[in-house]
């Protein structure tokens, strides 16, 4: 089983560690409030792209159980959005780190930015689609998305909430934060490789 789900493994923790809304929360939040008082942030966000993969998993596995063919389907789109995704990200410069936040935002904050969020939706519903052959029936396949999503995020906000800091003093022009956008761009293109393989 270990080997089986590397790939997803793989893909989550890609996935959530490119740039985007939470990311960008939590490294503003990191670089003025520091690490534990950004932790209710993070700790909201993980939960909330947890429940986004799990409602996620629970509804579109029943529906890919019904119609096979819409799993294909699903994994297109899924792959089409990511491309556009990791070109975007590979095109950005730096993050706006001068947002004015009066205080740390909340555990509830940090959960309703994963709700609201294309990507976590995204990333939930294509991970659904392409991994469904992992668990035995949508409950199973929410519990395996909820918790390697959710580990996956709390990982990747932790680090870039204390890299929110060190980016902010380290990366001074907007070509540093090009090359490093390019970066993380191709590596989400490349996580899309597993997703293709058979089964």
């Amino acid at each position: 089983m270990p080997e089986t789900i590397l790939p997803l493994i793989l893909f989550a923790l890609v996935s959530t560690s490119t740039p985007g809304i939470a990311t960008t929360l939590s490294t503003a939040s990191g670089a003025q409030f520091g690490f534990r008082r950004s932790i209710p942030l993070m700790a909201g966000s993980a939960a909330g792209l947890a429940s986004v993969a799990a409602a996620g998993a629970a509804g579109l596995a029943g529906l890919l159980a019904a119609v096979p063919s819409l799993q294909l389907a699903m994994k297109i789109a899924g792959s089409a959005y990511l491309v556009w995704l990791a070109f975007k990200i590979g095109r950005s410069g730096p993050p706006n780190l001068d947002v004015s936040m009066a205080k740390p935002n909340s555990f509830f904050g940090g959960a309703s930015v994963q709700w609201m969020n294309p990507k976590g939706w995204a990333m939930g519903l294509g991970a659904a689609a392409s991994f469904a052959a992992l668990a035995e029936g949508p409950l199973q396949l929410a519990l395996l998305l909820g918790a390697v999503f959710g580990l996956a995020a709390a990982l990747s906000l932790s680090l870039w909430c204390v890299a929110g800091t060190l980016l902010a003093r380290l990366l001074k022009t907007e070509r540093q934060w090009r090359a490093l956008n390019i970066v993380l761009g191709l590596v989400l293109a490349a996580s899309i490789v597993p997703m293709w393989r058979p089964a």
